[in-house]
């Protein structure tokens, strides 16, 4: 299966500062996956890379194109929301629906409406009229009416109440992910997205910290919760992290015995979240 988006040995600088350090990775068609990492580890880099929107040295390929020099060719098969939903405050909603129209030969007029019938926005709003929430409420609705085949989704729900939030990954994942199509997530929101990644990847400083399926998240990692009685014992096992909640110890061990793990207490799947705090912090390879 040809990857929708490979790299290899991907850097960029920022003078003297590396912010993509020579990093390898694949992102398969029909895949949700979820670029997770702290401020500062590479993501916008990685990004802006991806999008043709920043030089870089090593091979890259999207879709078959170098972003680089391709760009316009590309962007007619990728959609993009930025953590900012960048729109003109003059226009009205109407205006910009029929301008995206002319533009996308890809976009769904009726697809758009229907997003934007779950909202408090009328098509005489003008975009300064609208609050914070709502311009990304209609950025979102513009982008996922597009029937592109790689949408990258940068922070896609900041500044969005809980409600909109679940109802957006709903939509997300029910109307418009399909086999056909391919979705590259960042976000901070971690919990709110690892329902429906299918792939994950976390960068630190640069580099690639893990890279692998959900489905092998469950295979591998084990979360253990035991007595402080236990701890000892746990400990002997060479977890990956641990840390204390209301007097019971946790541990993060990788590809361990469950049965052994299990005869000292409370074994689970680690969250995400708590895969990553464990990864950034226990040094994961």
């Amino acid at each position: 299966m040809t990857p929708i988006i490979s790299a290899h040995g991907l850097s960029k600088r920022y003078g003297r500062t590396v912010a993509v350090d020579s990093i390898d990775l694949e992102v398969l068609p029909g895949k949700i996956v979820g670029l997770i990492g702290p401020n500062g580890a590479g993501k916008t880099s990685v990004l802006k890379a991806i999008l043709g929107l920043a030089t870089f040295d090593g091979d890259l390929s999207v879709m078959g194109k170098d972003p680089s020099r391709d760009r316009a060719a590309l962007m007619e098969e990728v959609c993009f929301i930025a953590d900012v939903a960048v729109l003109p405050r003059w226009i009205r909603v109407h205006q910009l629906i029929e301008v995206t129209e002319k533009i996308h030969r890809g976009f769904s007029r009726s697809t758009c409406m229907n997003y934007l019938a779950q909202t408090k926005i009328s098509m005489d709003h003008k975009v300064k009229q609208l609050s914070k929430g709502m311009v990304t409420q209609l950025h979102l609705a513009l982008v996922m009416a597009i029937d592109a085949r790689l949408l990258v989704l940068d922070e896609p729900t900041l500044g969005l109440d809980i409600l909109y939030r679940k109802q957006f990954y709903s939509s997300l994942l029910n109307d418009y992910f399909d086999e056909q199509r391919t979705i590259l997530i960042t976000t901070h929101q971690v919990e709110e997205v690892e329902h429906i990644l299918t792939d994950l990847i976390f960068i630190q400083d640069g580099k690639i910290a893990l890279d692998t399926s959900m489905e092998d998240v469950e295979r591998r990692y084990t979360e253990l919760m035991v007595r402080p009685e236990n701890a000892a014992n746990a400990r002997a096992l060479k977890p990956l992290y641990e840390r204390e909640l209301f007097g019971r110890h946790i541990f993060l061990y990788d590809s361990a015995d469950r049965e052994q793990l299990e005869a000292l207490g409370e074994i689970h799947t680690p969250s995400v979240a708590d895969l990553f705090v464990a990864t950034m912090k226990g040094g994961q390879s």
